[in-house]
C-alpha cells in the first residue's frame, strides 16, 4: 500500500529547517505486516529531541530513514500469529520493541532489550528486514515505529493497547515523553515522599518529570531551564520554584533555597552543562539521574572522590526504566481520572507538511510538545 511519510535523506542540515527542509514528505510503499506485526493508521505523533538528534546528526542512523517514534493510532490489519490485538484497537507506540527472550527482558527490563536495540541501530523491524521503500530503494525504520506517516507497520511488541476514549493527540505522548519523564522519577530513582527534587531541562521529558515528582509526593520540586518562557507551565504542572540555570551562582542559589542541595536531581536536557548543574546541586548522599542523550562525543567530568566520600549515586534512565505494558495503562488511567494532567504540555498541533517548521520550534526551545495530527 501507499503511505505519505516524512523521510530524512541526510543528517546535519542547518537551521532554519523551514528553509533547508531536511524532512521530505513523500509517498512510500509500505509492505503488509508479517508474522507478529500489525498495520496501524497513525492519527497523531509527537516531535521529540530523539528525532531532532537524528536530524542534526548527534544520533547517527542509517539513511534514508522515515522518522518518528512517539505516536498513537488504530490497528487496521494484523499479521499472522499476533496475540492480544485486533482490528479497531487503539494503541500507543513504544520505541524500544522488547523481544521477551534476551536477558534484560527476562529480568523485567524491556527498555534494555538487546534485540530491540540491535534492530533499532540497523533501522530495521524487530522481526528483521525493512517494510518501507521508494523508487530509490529501501527506507529505514526509526526505532521500529516511523510514526511521522499516515500508516506504519510495527511489531506487536512495539505497541500497547489503550482506552478508545483517550484522544490520539494526547495518547501519543505516553509512548515517550510521559513514560521517560515520569518513569525516571518513579521507576529509576524511586524517590521517597517528602524528598526535595530538581529537574534541569524543561522539555517534554523534564515537564513530565515534574508531574512524576508531584505524583510521588515530593516536597520541593525545583525546575531549572535557560528559557524562562517554560517557567509558567512548570509551575502549572507542580514546580514549587523556578530558576534560570544560566545564572553564574545557580548552584549557590539552589543550595541556599534547599539547605545543602536536593536529594534527587534529574538531568533531562541532554547536554553536558545541564548534567554538571544537576550533579552540583545534588546533596551529600543524593542521587543524580540523567535521561538525556547528548552527542556521543560529549564527556561528563566530576570529582571522583565525591562518589565515595559523599555516598553519591549517578544513574542513567532509558525510557524511564519502564515496562510499557505495565506503565502505560497505569499512566493513562491516571490521566483519565484527572490526576496526571498532560494537557498543558501540548503547545501546538501541526500538519505533516509543517513538520520542518515544528522542528525549528523544538530546536529553539520554544515548545513543550508539538503534535503532528494526521488527516
Amino acid at each position: 500500500m501507499k503511505t505519505r511519510a516524512a523521510v530524512l535523506y541526510e543528517m546535519g542540515s542547518e537551521q532554519p529547517y523551514s528553509q533547508s527542509q531536511p524532512l521530505k514528505v513523500e509517498e512510500l510503499e509500505l509492505d503488509e505486516p508479517r508474522a507478529h506485526e500489525v498495520l496501524i493508521k497513525i492519527h497523531a505523533a509527537g516531535l521529540c529531541h530523539s528525532d531532532l538528534s537524528v536530524i542534526n546528526g548527534s544520533r547517527p542512523r542509517p539513511m534514508p530513514m522515515a522518522l518518528g517514534h512517539e505516536a498513537a493510532g488504530e490497528v487496521i490489519q494484523t499479521g499472522s500469529d499476533v496475540l492480544g490485538f485486533e482490528k479497531g484497537d487503539h494503541v500507543v507506540c513504544v520505541f524500544i520493541p522488547s523481544c521477551g527472550h534476551c536477558i534484560p527482558c527476562r529480568e523485567g527490563r524491556p527498555a534494555l532489550c538487546e534485540n530491540g536495540a540491535e534492530s533499532n541501530e540497523k533501522g530495521e523491524m524487530l522481526e528483521g528486514g525493512i517494510r518501507l521503500s521508494n523508487n530509490q530503494g529501501e527506507v529505514h525504520h526509526h526505532l521500529g515505529v516511523s510514526g511521522f506517516a499516515e500508516y506504519a507497520v510495527v511489531s506487536e511488541n512495539s505497541i500497547v493497547k489503550i482506552d478508545k476514549e483517550i484522544p490520539f493527540e494526547r495518547a501519543a505522548v505516553f509512548g515517550c515523553a510521559v513514560i521517560t519523564g515520569i518513569g525516571a522519577v518513579m521507576n529509576t530513582a524511586q524517590i521517597r515522599p517528602g524528598s526535595n527534587v530538581a529537574i534541569v531541562g524543561l522539555g517534554g521529558i523534564g515537564l513530565n518529570a515534574i508531574i512524576g515528582a508531584r505524583l510521588a509526593g515530593a516536597n520541593e520540586i525545583i525546575a531549572l531551564d535557560i528559557n524562562e518562557n517554560k517557567f509558567d507551565i512548570a509551575k502549572e504542572l507542580g514546580a514549587t520554584a523556578v530558576f534560570n540555570s544560566k545564572d553564574e551562582d545557580i548552584v549557590d542559589k539552589i543550595k541556599s533555597y534547599v539547605d545543602g542541595g536536593v536529594e534527587y536531581a534529574f538531568e533531562t536536557a541532554g547536554v553536558t552543562p545541564a548534567m554538571e548543574t544537576a550533579y552540583a546541586i545534588t546533596k551529600r548522599g543524593g542521587t543524580t539521574v540523567t535521561t538525556g542523550l547528548p552527542d556521543p562525543s560529549q564527556q561528563f567530568a566530576f570529582p571522583q572522590v565525591t562518589l565515595a566520600a559523599e555516598e553519591r549515586t549517578i544513574k542513567g534512565s532509558y525510557v524511564g526504566s519502564c515496562v510499557p505494558d505495565r506503565d502505560i495503562p497505569r499512566f493513562t488511567n491516571l490521566y483519565q481520572k484527572g490526576r496526571l494532567n498532560i494537557d498543558p504540555l501540548i503547545s501546538k498541533t501541526l500538519t505533516l507538511d509543517e513538520i520542518n517548521e515544528g522542528f525549528d520550534e523544538l530546536a529553539n526551545g520554544d515548545a513543550g510538545r508539538i503534535i503532528i495530527k494526521m488527516n
